[in-house]
This record gives C-alpha cells, sequence and structure tokens, in this order.
C-alpha cells in the first residue's frame, strides 16, 4: 500500500499548481499576441514549409496544441489534482520540443520564444523536486542546442549565443530551485505554526469551557445555600412566633387539667396537650433542620443520618400513601463525614423518589457494604426517566419538574464528590429507578 505524501506536501503541490497554471496561460497569451497582433514578419513560408502554409498558420497551430494542454492542465487544477503528475520527464520532453519547434518557425535562436525555456523551469521547479528541475534544464539545453544546430549549422555566433543561453539557463534553474524549496520549507513552517495555532485555540476553548462550566457549578450552589439560609430565617422566625403562643397554651391546660374535673374533661384536656406537644416537636425538627449547617467532619451512622432525612420527609406533601421499606445491613462502619450534608443529599433523594411514586406506591432503601465502599441505594416504582434526561441530571438548572429549580441532584453530586463519594443513576426504566450513593469508609474524608 502506498503511502500518502504529507498534508503540507500536498497543499504546497496545489497552491504552486495555481500558480503554474496561471503563468502558462501568460505564456499562451504572450505567444498569441507576439505572432498575431505585434506585426511581426510571421506570414512568410518558411522554407521546410509548402508556399500554402506560412509560418503564422504554424505557430497558431503549435500555440493551439499547447492551450490544449493548458485547458486541461487547468481542469486538473480545479479538481485539485495534477495533470499527469506521475510522467513529470514526459512533460518536459513535450516541452522542450514545444518550444524549439515554436523558435524553429519564429526567428530562431533570436525568437522571443527562446524565453519559454526560462518559463518552462520555473514552472517545474514549483512543480517537481530538483532533480525533475535539472534533468528538464538538460533537456531544454539540447533542445536549444540542435536548434542552433538546425538553424546555422556553420555559423561561428550561435556557439557564444548557445553557450550564454545555457548559462543563463542554468541560473534561472538554480535560482528558481532555490526559491521554491525557500517557499516550501516558509510553508511548511507557517503550516506548522496555524496548526500549534488552532491546537492553542482548542485548548483555550476547553480551559474556557471548564471555567464557565464551574463558574455556574460555583453559582448554582451559591444560590441554593442562598435559599437554604433565607428558609432557615423563615423558619427561626415561625417556630419563634408559633412557639411561644403555644407554650402558653400549653401552660393554660396543664393548669386546667389539674383541676378537680371529671374524667372526660381531663381526657379532652391531655388530648389537647398531647397535639400541642406533638406541635413543639415538629417545630423543634424543623429548626434543626434549618439550622446553619456545620462543615465539621464527624464519625456518623449512616443508618442514624437516613433515620434523621426519612423524619424530616415525613411532612412532604406528596409522602402521603406510599410506603417506605429500609433494609439496613447490620454491623456497617462508621463514616467520616459532614453529618448536616449527607442529610441533605439522602433527603433529597428520598423526596424525588418521593416525587416520581404515584399514590400507592413503594420507595425503598438500603444499605450493604461492597468494594467500591458503603452504598446506600433509593428505588421507586415510578415511571423512569426518559433516555434523553439521563445524561443531564447532575447538570445545573436541569428539571423535568413544574415546580423545580434543577439544583437537588447538581447539589448531591457537588457534595459528595468533595467528600470522595458519588452518586450515580444505577438503574431506570418503566418499572422504576434506582440512585445509589456511594461514600467511603474508615478515616478517609
Amino acid at each position: 500500500m502506498t503511502a500518502s505524501p504529507p498534508r503540507d506536501e500536498v497543499s504546497f503541490e496545489l497552491s504552486a499548481e495555481a500558480i503554474t497554471v496561471r503563468i502558462r496561460w501568460f505564456g499562451l497569451a504572450f505567444g498569441y499576441a507576439l505572432v498575431n497582433f505585434l506585426g511581426r514578419d510571421a506570414g512568410r513560408p518558411h522554407s521546410a514549409l509548402p508556399e500554402w502554409l506560412s509560418n503564422q498558420q504554424v505557430l497558431n497551430g503549435i500555440l493551439t496544441l499547447g492551450a490544449g494542454y493548458a485547458i486541461a492542465d487547468t481542469y486538473f487544477s480545479l479538481r485539485g489534482r495534477v495533470f499527469l503528475s506521475r510522467v513529470p520527464m514526459a512533460i518536459s520532453v513535450m516541452e522542450a520540443l514545444f518550444i524549439g519547434l515554436l523558435c524553429h518557425f519564429d526567428a530562431g535562436l533570436e525568437s522571443p520564444f527562446r524565453f519559454y525555456y526560462f518559463l518552462s523551469l520555473l514552472v517545474c521547479a514549483f512543480r517537481y523536486s530538483q532533480w525533475i528541475t535539472y534533468s528538464t534544464f538538460g533537456l531544454h539545453a539540447v533542445s536549444y542546442s540542435v536548434l542552433a544546430f538546425a538553424t546555422s549549422p556553420e555559423s561561428s555566433d550561435n556557439s557564444t549565443r548557445v553557450l550564454l543561453m545555457l548559462v543563463w539557463l542554468g541560473w534561472m534553474t538554480w535560482a528558481s530551485t532555490a526559491l521554491a524549496g525557500l517557499l516550501q520549507s516558509a510553508g511548511r513552517r507557517l503550516s506548522f505554526l496555524n496548526e500549534e495555532l488552532q491546537k492553542h485555540q482548542h485548548e483555550l476553548e476547553e480551559r474556557i469551557e471548564d471555567r464557565t462550566r464551574d463558574l455556574r457549578e460555583s453559582q448554582a450552589l451559591v444560590v441554593q445555600q442562598e435559599k437554604q439560609a433565607a428558609f432557615g430565617l423563615l423558619a427561626a422566625g415561625i417556630a419563634h412566633e408559633v412557639g411561644n403562643p403555644l407554650a402558653g397554651i400549653s401552660s393554660v391546660i396543664q393548669l386546667l387539667n389539674r383541676r378537680d374535673v371529671d374524667d372526660y374533661t381531663r381526657e379532652r384536656y391531655q388530648m389537647v396537650d398531647d397535639q400541642l406537644r406533638r406541635i413543639q416537636r415538629t417545630l423543634r425538627e424543623l429548626i434543626d433542620f434549618s439550622r446553619p449547617a456545620t462543615l465539621e467532619r464527624s464519625q456518623c451512622d449512616v443508618q442514624e443520618v437516613l433515620d434523621a432525612a426519612l423524619n424530616i420527609a415525613k411532612y412532604y406533601k406528596r409522602r402521603k400513601n406510599k410506603q417506605i421499606v429500609t433494609h439496613y445491613a447490620e454491623s456497617l462502619p462508621k463514616l467520616n463525614a459532614v453529618r448536616d450534608q449527607l442529610v441533605q443529599v439522602f433527603l433529597n433523594l428520598i423526596l424525588n423518589a418521593m416525587d416520581a411514586t404515584a399514590e400507592g406506591g413503594t420507595i425503598e432503601i438500603a444499605t450493604q457494604l461492597d468494594a467500591a465502599g458503603l452504598r446506600v441505594s433509593i428505588r421507586d416504582n415510578g415511571h423512569g426517566i426518559a433516555e434523553a434526561d439521563q445524561i443531564r441530571l447532575f447538570q445545573p438548572y436541569f428539571t423535568t419538574k413544574e415546580t423545580g429549580t434543577g439544583l437537588g441532584l447538581f447539589v448531591c453530586k457537588l457534595i459528595l464528590e468533595r467528600g470522595d463519594g458519588r452518586v450515580e443513576l444505577t438503574e431506570t426504566s418503566s418499572n422504576g429507578t434506582t440512585f445509589s450513593v456511594l461514600l467511603p469508609v474508615g478515616d478517609a474524608p
């Protein structure tokens, strides 16, 4: 299998092809103008031609053959290819013969068409390698020498003309190959720099994207923390405003209960007092949940943390008529974690499971110890998560709920990753969804 040339070489070859096509058409236009419009004596018959055929007709015919070649060359160039690229020496032979015939039927060694040799070498230097260019120089030298012999074989001045012309052709060959090599080297260097620039641009775009994502995540976390802080202040205010009257009412009920009253009234007083205590206990739980969270790590029992989250979730409006089943493994190791943050993580997942479960449904919570660490699985038997939404679950501000903020799972993911844990969507289908929380055990943070 033949290896493809490097991209830089292909790019230079195609660029050089566009230049050489223009040079070729310039030479043909100049040749037609020289033969037909510049008033030169090209209409006379040549000694080697019949009388009815003039030099002008022959020259126009030769130029037309060259135009046909130029048309084919242009066609291939427009398609991003080089005409006869596999046989460059055949092109050099045709050009040497073409230029020699033009000079022969024009003015011999003094014909302006002799400068086509220079254009041919320039085109060859841009198109092909150095050895092709120097070989072309040898063909042109032979062509011009044969022209000199065929024109005036006995003239002594021809030797000087031929020698001088060969010197100029040799210099042109060296200069054009050096220029082509310089341009090709500069092209490779520019191509390399362009690739480096594109690579750095791509890296910069990735860094900007990463920084933007980090900024959005930090902003989302700040928004969530501000909401929690506002909720805490509101809860504390409500507890204070409601707690004081409740304490007064409870005191009055206790005083009334100490009086000499009948059993029916005493039973009703006790019922009122029990309900007041229940309200006060609910207020205390609300205050405990809304107080500013501590970031200090401590040894936590995962079962106690889950029970705390469930104790808060029992007040959720969509908790009604839904069964929660727990399967706690025995003798689980303690966790070195921030307890309040773990409560927040499990509460978010439990509330999401309640939202996804219809009335009469079941939510299962299980713990187990495996090779990855301590695993907590929360499963609901809801309708599952659409495949298109799964890859976006943990992105900030993404939600499928009408009143959701899109920050719950994102905050869970952020909290757990900061403690070397993780949350993942383990399974989802039309039969339900399972989220798993993996936590490091022992002294790991």
